[in-house]
This record gives structure tokens, C-alpha cells and sequence, in this order.
């Protein structure tokens, strides 16, 4: 798979003297996601840290990324990889101190990468003081979550059919204490009770989160389930089984209700009350584009993940649609349109596509959209998913129950090879929290470093040339003539052309070649798309 590349001239600098317009820097940033426990080990414990993730910022930086997002690095039992969190100011020894939180953020904005953090609202860990309070008779506290008597003659059964997203009941009960035979939700693990959110207090006290952590230095938040903290009225039964399988594709009374809306515009004024651009980001799963435009309007929240290119088929015809729907929705309401391939909740896109070229080709297509693209740990490196873990290495909590989620999220959570040998392949000087397979090392950073045709040189040399080119980043786009099963899009001097056969399409010379995922060949004054490839053209 070779690459070729030119290195085109800088973007036109305004007129000296005039006044520079405010950046909006988020409307096209590349923005990196670190799972904070498997990028890199600063003390040999196995498993990722603060220090570690400071001491490997100048790969994010060579890469050529603008932002880094971290996972969950606050106080927490870890029942859900610390989307349990049991102090949102305090950061888990595990991964550090809060001066190691800080001393990151600084060295980040040092090397000119902005840092967004994870804030979890729809619920905290079991273990959080206002929970362990409300379970010891607490009434305030008890009021800061969903807690019911059950039905049935004695409160055996649950207060409606609400089940768990990780499998099973979406509510507990109380078996001891102060509240023994009451009910409490948890969308998710039993271990991450629902907040309550039309109680004051809790509104109250993330407000004041948020400007910790604003105070610290960050330059925003990905907001974890940003479409749940509010559910309907009554809390209203569903009448139907499976119900994570719905989640996307219809609104549900525990999800996108509408009541939401108002808590992202109250964050947003607080953002807006730091200087520096802090950006808000929704992970927010909504039945369609329309209603994810609702969380960008312009008093609300900066980007929306967009997750409908995420679990489009590999054609293009459909991906054509994906992209028209997305732009169209986000359009309207004047905001960017956000493009993602993987993360830590989803198998990784080289293996879910079901090959590297694939994946490769995938990427460019996205860096070459109009709007903001997020990229994965690892998949600079190509890394497959892990689907041979053992069971008894595994800690995703929805592995242990039924019916929910699939289970599998630890294979695309297992620590990054960083070096072609070594203990954990460079991730650190003992282990790793899960292990690596074999023959990562060949997909580490050391080994892809030089090579012009490993995925690593290809994003890097990308991501050059989206900075660089006048035509990518944010702006205008318009689709361009191409033959059946190729996806084609036209920008200012830019076309991207996208190959889903897997054979090869013969048509007229775009123009000179920028950049190629698998290199196309030339017969008689044509080109010859690789099969399952992406190529740039300047024209």
C-alpha cells in the first residue's frame, strides 16, 4: 500500500493589521480519543495514567491532531472503566494526582493541543457521597436519584420495564439500611445509579464541576450520555423487550427527551463565561439527524458525535445518503458536522469494515468531509479489534449480563503497542491491563515510524494536508460525477474519490494525485482506482 503526497503551500494569512475573527477552531479539528487506561503506563502497574498520556503527548502533536479527549480519569471503584465516578474533582490514584492533571493540560496547550475531559452526569458510581448517604436515610440525598417503591403485593417487581443498556432490569433494590425493599435506577451498571435531574441540586452542583475543571485549564467537555439525564414524566413503561437495540433508532422516555435541551443551553453559558473557545460536545444517540441537530442550536452545545456514518454498510449509495442527511440536519441550525469511525464503545472500523484498506480508505473520506473528525487511540495504527481475550481477562460489565450490550467492548480497549518489543510493547515498564496480542509490535508506533506506505504515515501525511490545504477543514462541499460504487466529492481545488468495489474502476484523470490509501494505477491516460481505496486529487 504506497502513499503519494505532495506538501502544498501555507492557508492565506490575513492583511497585517487586521483584526484576527475568533477561531471557531472546533468547526474543523481533528480530535484525538484517549482511553486513558490503555495509552500509555508511567509506573509499571499495567495500567494507563496521567503521566503516562503527558509523556506521549509529542506523538499527538507529530501526528498532527488539534485536540485530545480524555476518558474518565476521576476518583472511581471502576465498575464501568470510571464512567462510575465517585468524586468529579478528584482524579483516581490510579491514573495520578490532580497536579498531574494539570501539569498534562499545560504541557498539552504547551505543544498546541487543546485538552477535553469527560464529564458523566447521568449518573455517578454507587460509592459517590450522595448515594451512600441517600442509601444510610438521607431523604436530600435520596431526592438526587430515582428511587421507588416496586409493584406487586409486596414491591417484589420492579417500578416499570425499564431495562439495564448493559442487560437486565434497569433498577435494583435495596436489600439493607434505611431504604431495604425500595427500587433505584441505573441505566447502566447497578453499580451507576440515575441521577435525578429536575432536582436543583444536582443541576447546582455540575454547574460548579464544570467550572472546576474550566478553571483547571481544559478547553471542554465530552458529555457522556447527553441525551438521558432527563426522563418523561411517570417514568412510563415501554412495552418492549430489548430495548438497547432501540436506542438510535426511536425515542425512548428515559432517552432524548426534550427536557434535556435546557441543561446543555445552562452549560453552554457557563463555557461561554471562559475565554479560549471551550467547546461542549454531546455523545448523544438520536433516531435521526434531525434530532441530533437539536443539541448544536447555537445556544446549546458546540458538536454532536454523528454516529450514522459509524454504522453505514460499506457502500456508496448509502454512505452518500449518510452524509447528505448528517450536513442537511446540522446545516440548519449553523453548526459543524462531527465524523467518527470508532471509539472505545464500538469494535474497531479496520475490523467491523472487514479489512485495513477499507479502514484506511474510510479515514480519508472522513478527514476530507466538511466539519470536525474524531479519531480513536490505535487506529493511526491500524489496529484490528482483540477477539480472542479470554474470558477471565475481561472487565467490560456488560459482558457479565445478559441481553444488553454485547459485551465485547475490551477488544477495542487493549493497551497500545508503542515499541517493536519490550515489556507491553513500550505501553509501560511491567504488563498490560489486558494483553496484547501478537505481532503488535510489527503495528507499533516504532515500527510504522518512516515507512511511507504504514497506516501511521498515511495519517500523518492526511492530517498535513487537511491543515495545509485551503480546501479542506470547514466550508463548502459538493458531490462530483463518478461511476457506479465510487463515491466522489468536490471541494475548492479538491476532489476525493472513494472506491467501495472491490475491483478496480477505470475513469478519466482527476488531476494530480495528492494522496492515495492504495496506490491507483494508470492504462492508456486513465486511472485505475485500487479496489477498496481512497485517493485526493488537487485539480
Amino acid at each position: 500500500m504506497t502513499q503519494h503526497a505532495v506538501t502544498p503551500g501555507p492557508r492565506t494569512e490575513p492583511a497585517p493589521g487586521t483584526p484576527a475573527p475568533p477561531s471557531r477552531w472546533w468547526r474543523e479539528a481533528v480530535i484525538y480519543q484517549v482511553y486513558v487506561r490503555s495509552f500509555a503506563d508511567s509506573d509499571g502497574d499495567g495500567i494507563g495514567d496521567l503521566p503516562g498520556i503527558r509523556a506521549r503527548l509529542p506523538h499527538l502533536a507529530s501526528l498532527g491532531v488539534d485536540a485530545v479527549w480524555l476518558t474518565p480519569f476521576y476518583a472511581s471503584p471502576q465498575a464501568d472503566g470510571g464512567y462510575d465516578v465517585a468524586d468529579y474533582r478528584a482524579v483516581d490514584p490510579r491514573f495520578g494526582t490532580l497536579a498531574d492533571a494539570d501539569d498534562l493540560v499545560r504541557e498539552a496547550h504547551r505543544l498546541g493541543l487543546r485538552v477535553i475531559v469527560d464529564i458523566v452526569p447521568n449518573h455517578t458510581s454507587d460509592q459517590h457521597p450522595w448515594f451512600r448517604r441517600a442509601l444510610a436515610g438521607d431523604e436530600e440525598a435520596a431526592a438526587r436519584y430515582h428511587f421507588s417503591a416496586g409493584k406487586g403485593p409486596d414491591g417484589e417487581l420492579p417500578p416499570n420495564d425499564w431495562e439495564s443498556i448493559f442487560g437486565g432490569p434497569a433498577w435494583s433494590r435495596v436489600t439493607e439500611g434505611a431504604r431495604a425493599g425500595e427500587w433505584y435506577l441505573h441505566l447502566f451498571a447497578p453499580e451507576q445509579p440515575d441521577l435525578d435531574w429536575e432536582n436543583p441540586q444536582v443541576r447546582e452542583e455540575f454547574a460548579s464541576v464544570l467550572r472546576f475543571w474550566l478553571d483547571l485549564g481544559v478547553d471542554g467537555f465530552r458529555i457522556d450520555v447527553a441525551h438521558g439525564m432527563v426522563k418523561a414524566d411517570g417514568l412510563p413503561d415501554i412495552g418492549h423487550r430489548e430495548q438497547a437495540k432501540l436506542i438510535g433508532n426511536q425515542r425512548l422516555p428515559f432517552f432524548d427527551q426534550d427536557g434535556v435541551h435546557e441543561i446543555h443551553r445552562s452549560w453552554r453559558r457557563v463555557i461561554d463565561s471562559y475565554d479560549g473557545e471551550r467547546i461542549g460536545v454531546a455523545e448523544a444517540w438520536a433516531p435521526d439527524s434531525g434530532r441530533l441537530a437539536l443539541y448544536v442550536r447555537p445556544d446549546e452545545l458546540h458538536q454532536a458525535f454523528n454516529f450514522h456514518l459509524l454504522r453505514c454498510p460499506w457502500d456508496a449509495v448509502r454512505m452518500r445518503e449518510v452524509i447528505e442527511e448528517s450536513m442537511a440536519a446540522t446545516t440548519s441550525v449553523g453548526a459543524p458536522t462531527t465524523w467518527v469511525l470508532s471509539n472505545h464503545d464500538v469494535v474497531r472500523h479496520t475490523t467491523r469494515l472487514g479489512s485495513l484498506d477499507r479502514a484506511r480508505a474510510a479515514t480519508m473520506l472522513l478527514l476530507a468531509l466538511p466539519g470536525s473528525t474524531y479519531l480513536y487511540q490505535g487506529e493511526e495504527l491500524g489496529l484490528p479489534e482483540v477477539t480472542d481475550l479470554p474470558d477471565e481477562v475481561r472487565q467490560d460489565p456488560a459482558f457479565f449480563r445478559g441481553e444488553g450490550q454485547d459485551g465485547f467492548r475490551d477488544g477495542c480497549r487493549v493497551p497500545l503497542p508503542w515499541t517493536r518489543g519490550g515489556p507491553s510493547l513500550g505501553f509501560g515498564d511491567g504488563g498490560s491491563w489486558l494483553p496484547q496480542p501478537g505481532g503488535w509490535g510489527e503495528l507499533s508506533v516504532e515500527a510504522q515510524t518512516g515507512d511511507p506506505g504504514s497506516t501511521l504515515e498515511l495519517y500523518r501525511t492526511a492530517l498535513r494536508l487537511r491543515r495545509q490545504l485551503p480546501g479542506l477543514g470547514d466550508g463548502s462541499m459538493e458531490w462530483a460525477d463518478a461511476p457506479e460504487g465510487v463515491l466522489g466529492l468536490a471541494r475548492p481545488g479538491f476532489r476525493c474519490l472513494l472506491n467501495t468495489l472491490g475491483e478496480q474502476v477505470a475513469l478519466p484523470s482527476p488531476g494530480r494525485l495528492l494522496l492515495a490509501s492504495s496506490a491507483p494505477a494508470e492504462d492508456g491516460g486513465q486511472v485505475l482506482l485500487a479496489p477498496d481505496s481512497c485517493t485526493w486529487w488537487a485539480v
